[in-house]
């Protein structure tokens, strides 16, 4: 398999794990907070595809406003990525990107390493909001890769107690 075609796979399940969550979200009329740490990781990535693609960002990286507002964001942001992403060459990989971080200051970074931190960042986001959403007396969502590629969600702790499984990692 290509890099370009990994990364396609890996935003592929960037963008329905941000679904999974859209939707739980809006199912549960979630807390501030908690839509705030979500609207982040869809404003870090439409913030990051503009500064790819060398345009000025639809949104900012702490995006504000009720969850209607958000929930047209990751539509937006999941749309730009699938057409992004399918026009994409391994060529354009190593491609540096100038641009000037949140606090003023700039970098170049390459396509590749810029696509890489924006699936790792917006996975690390989403067990915040996971966190929030436990915190908050509501049900987390399954993000994890693993359950996306498999099409079920993982096994859970009380799954694993239940069965207890013996670890077999020394041998």
């Amino acid at each position: 398999m290509e890099t370009v075609e990994y990364l396609q796979r890996l935003a592929d399940h960037c963008l329905a794990a941000d679904a999974a969550l859209a939707e739980s979200l809006r199912a549960a009329a979630a807390p501030v907070p908690i839509v705030r740490e979500y609207a982040h990781i869809l404003g870090a990535e439409e913030t990051w595809l503009a500064r790819i693609e060398g345009r000025r960002s639809r949104a900012a990286i702490w995006p504000s406003g009720p969850l209607s507002d958000v929930l047209k964001l990751r539509r937006e942001v999941a749309e730009s990525y699938r057409a992004f992403l399918a026009a994409l060459r391994n060529t354009d990989l190593e491609r540096m990107v100038d641009y000037r971080n949140s606090a003023g200051i700039t970098f170049s970074t390459s396509v590749v390493d810029i696509l890489l931190h924006v699936m790792l960042h917006g996975q690390y986001h989403r067990g915040k909001v996971n966190l929030l959403l436990r915190q908050s007396g509501l049900p987390p969502v399954p993000t994890d890769y693993i359950a996306f590629v498999r099409g079920v969600p993982a096994a859970t702790q009380a799954d694993a107690t239940r069965v207890n499984i013996p670890n077999r990692s020394n041998g």
